[in-house]
């Protein structure tokens, strides 16, 4: 590289902020676990509940859904609820399913509260790709635990989450209080 390719010689006025690279999230950004299409033999969450529930990061499993510990997660012990059955809208869950799928939201809430004690929670489901949803062909719940302080300086001022415990051990600390 010479001295015109050099980061310094780009023109503008050089920022005061310091840089927290996190290169292992280009995984994600390149889309390394997204389906190649819609189908159920790409979807991660037809293949998750025949794995082994540590290597799955499986907390629960139910009748007619189960509960995952999302692998790209926004704060420690977020979870994903979903239906067994490979479908995308709300709309085409039988009443059975939306029933099992709100009393694991509910269990989720007391799980977390016994594993964490958070002090609150963010719950709901991104319906198609232009609502957010990064999986959309498959319908799945978000719950993520919320305490206070967790927007610190971090997500706000660097767009950077510090997630203090690995997935492994969540799930381990999980699925020991699931039952209660």
């Amino acid at each position: 590289m010479d001295e015109a390719e050099a980061a310094d010689a780009f023109p503008g006025t050089p920022d005061a902020f310091q840089r927290l690279w996190t290169p292992h999230r280009m995984v994600y950004i390149d889309g390394q676990d997204k389906p190649i299409d819609a189908g159920k033999a790409e979807c991660p969450f037809c293949r998750a509940p025949g794995r082994s529930d540590e290597d799955g990061l499986l907390v629960h499993r139910g009748t007619l859904a189960y509960v995952v510990l999302n692998l790209y997660p926004y704060n420690p012990g977020h979870l994903l609820i979903c239906p067994y059955r490979h479908v995308a809208w709300y709309t085409d869950l039988t009443d059975a399913e939306r029933d099992e799928i709100g009393a694991l939201t509910a269990q989720a809430f007391r799980a977390l509260t016994a594993a964490s004690a958070p002090d609150g929670f963010n719950t709901g489901m991104n319906q198609g790709v232009v609502a957010g949803a990064g999986i959309a062909a498959h319908l799945h719940q978000h719950v993520v635990p919320r305490w206070k302080g967790d927007a610190n300086f971090f997500p706000i001022l660097a767009q950077t989450k510090a997630v203090p415990q690995v997935l492994g051990d969540t799930r381990d600390r999980l699925a020991r209080v699931w039952e209660g």
